[in-house]
């Protein structure tokens, strides 16, 4: 019952926000908002409590009936699991803190209520999807946060950049969504029921059954496992559907917090993470995961250390961040892919959070090379913000130290080839990763300020709405790796997990892991304290090298700053060949085809009919003659046909 509660209290509170706003006004509407989130994070963190201290596995809600046509009937069920009650209460209690923090933010927006629906509306998406008991109800939420993050991005709809950051989002995820659909329809040919359970038991018996398309001879589970993984590629923004991401920072601040940190690109690792008793029987779709995973990583990483936007800079951190979690289901280590989900909605969301404070103050001034010496103005965001960062580098004893570390073990004990290249990508991502971080927290509140002076004079500390939630989070971000490493990755975490994570058959990288050799352990720390000194030599003690190495590799630095051309390459291949096509559609179908032949008959019955009117002139002679000739054709026509 308090599951069903934690899901549907933010639907109670869109609904309520939405008609009281017309009635009671703003307050009321927000309030209302506000209670649906408090409820629904209450209820979910009591039902992971009850759980883990009953310690018995949980049946599905049935909520009844959902769709029955022949023989396929889906029906509504909440899937209360360990994973399904882990992860929703993250969603629950990061959403709550954001709608806070969003109370203060968005207070001088003249449509804030339609903010508070939007965002009340996401995060019951989102728990629709995690809590799924089928594919079908899975898919249902999988869309329903693609069609709200558009109305999210988009939220400013007077701007134009906002316009195309939505469309593209929307764009770039249906193509994944494609793939999705056809691996969740392939289930459905193949096990005949979209049920989890049902799925998971009937695996060991399609372990050899192969499809016989175009020439190939494909098992069949790895078919299925690729398409699920594209599916999951594009929402939670890998190499090569990444590229919608750094755009969704046209939205509100607190969007990007939501969006980047506990929900939308979450659900792909959480669906791949889900349906991993299946996907871990196929080593091909395994090895895929792992290798678009460290890539992504290392890919993401390269990006963040020229980018100039603070949001933009944090934004290609969350895709790097993405690439671990996918490494880690990849590698095996499902429990250290969760983990690190979990670490990183908390670090993810404050650094987001503490982002808007910095932007809030600044008269929406986004530019890091504008900004500089605020830890005397900000002093709160600044110390949060240091918080976030360490956690996101991965330095002990902040969050992000045990969960990205543990994926990093999982991978290297592995051993396969794979595994061994997502970790080189991984250790040189982690590298990257506190470069990039030191390099923000340095020019944000280090130095001296550059942007107007009269701007420097007025900013000032957010009030407590936007405050209290970056303590909160900062919290989070600091002891949350240490207090739960050993109940979710610890050598008791499959008492823990139950049947909700199992390890692959075979492998067991994260006990495995606890054997490596210590120079293996050591090096990702190493390379991130490396990344925080050449930081601190570019941005403090030279703070001209930056730009001067910038001059001195111009090619590679416009590669990096233009994020590796992918958006030019998509624009030439996708874009401008769409538009090539439009183009013939429209001048050789509408307007020659479409509107050319209507246009001509009616041309040339206008012509006709304007002939023919100039026969009636009132001459009865020309009618005489006319209707003689008319005669005689007749009669000739008569004596042929006789």
């Amino acid at each position: 019952m308090m599951l069903a509660i934690a899901v549907f209290a933010p639907l109670a509170g869109t609904i309520l926000a939405a008609l009281l706003r017309p009635t009671a006004g703003n307050r009321p509407a927000i309030g209302a908002s506000l209670l649906g989130m408090a409820v629904s994070a209450f209820a979910a963190v009591s039902s992971l409590i009850r759980h883990v201290h009953d310690g018995v596995p949980m049946h599905p809600i049935a909520l009844g009936s959902w769709i029955s046509v022949g023989q396929f009937s889906a029906r509504w069920a909440l899937r209360e699991d360990t994973l399904s009650l882990v992860v929703t209460a993250m969603v629950s209690v990061v959403s709550a803190i954001i709608h806070l923090y969003s109370v203060g933010y968005m207070a001088h927006d003249r449509t804030k209520t339609r903010f508070f629906v939007y965002i009340s509306l996401f995060t019951f998406a989102m728990l629709m999807l995690v809590t799924a008991n089928n594919l079908l109800q899975l898919f249902f939420g999988w869309e329903g946060v693609g069609l709200v993050s558009y109305l999210l991005i988009g939220y400013w709809y007077d701007r134009d950049s906002a316009n195309a950051a939505a469309i593209k989002a929307f764009v770039v995820n249906r193509v994944g969504d494609l793939f999705f659909l056809i691996g969740t329809v392939l289930i459905y040919v193949q096990f005949g029921t979209m049920d989890f359970d049902a799925i998971f038991r009937a695996v060991p018996s399609m372990l050899h059954t192969r499809y016989h398309l175009a020439g190939f001879n494909l098992p069949v589970l790895e078919l299925i496992s690729v398409l699920l993984f594209i599916g999951a590629m594009g929402k939670s923004a890998q190499i090569f559907l990444h590229t919608w991401l750094p755009d969704a920072m046209e939205g509100p601040t607190p969007i990007s917090a939501l969006i980047h940190a506990a929900t939308m690109v979450a659900a792909g690792v959480y669906m791949v993470v889900r349906m991993s008793p299946l996907i871990s029987h196929a080593p091909v779709a395994m090895a895929t995961i792992t290798i678009i995973g460290g890539f992504t990583a290392f890919f993401a990483g390269t990006i963040g250390c020229v980018q100039n936007d603070i949001k933009r800079i944090i934004a290609y951190s969350t895709c790097s961040q993405l690439g671990y979690m996918f490494l880690g289901a990849g590698v095996g280590a499902n429990q250290a892919a969760i983990f690190h989900m979990l670490m990183h909605a908390f670090f993810k969301a404050l650094l987001f959070l503490a982002a808007g404070s910095v932007i809030h103050a600044l008269a929406d001034e986004q530019d890091v090379r504008q900004m500089g010496g605020l830890w005397r103005k900000l002093p709160l965001t600044y110390v949060t913000m240091a918080v976030g960062g360490l956690a996101l580098a991965a330095i002990p004893p902040f969050s992000g130290y045990y969960s990205k570390d543990a994926i990093l073990g999982a991978a290297f004990a592995n051993g396969g080839a794979p595994a061994t290249f997502g970790w080189v990508c991984g250790v040189l991502g982690a590298g990257l990763t506190a470069f990039y971080t030191a390099r923000l927290v340095l020019l944000t509140f280090h130095g001296t300020y550059r942007g107007p002076r009269q701007t420097y004079e007025h900013a000032h500390e957010s009030g407590w709405t936007m405050a209290v939630p970056l303590v909160l989070l900062a919290i989070g971000a600091f002891a949350g790796g240490y207090v739960l490493q050993g109940t979710l990755i610890g050598p008791g975490n499959n008492a823990f997990w139950g049947a909700s994570i199992v390890d692959p058959a075979g492998l067991h990288v994260l006990r495995e892991a606890r054997l490596n050799p210590a120079w293996a352990d050591h090096l990702p720390l190493a390379l991130a304290l490396v990344g925080f000194g050449i930081a601190y030599l570019f941005y403090v003690v030279r703070p001209t090298m930056a730009s001067s190495l910038a001059t001195a590799f111009p090619g590679t630095y416009r590669f990096l700053l233009n994020k590796w051309y992918f958006d030019e390459l998509y624009d030439w291949l996708f874009v401008r060949s769409a538009r090539r096509l439009a183009r013939l559609v429209w001048h050789g179908g509408d307007e020659t085809v479409i509107d050319g032949v209507p246009t001509g008959l009616a041309r040339w019955t206008a012509e006709l009919s304007g002939g023919l009117g100039r026969l009636q002139n009132g001459s009865l002679a020309a009618y005489s003659f006319v209707m003689l000739i008319g005669l005689m054709a007749l009669v000739s026509l008569f004596l042929v046909l006789r």
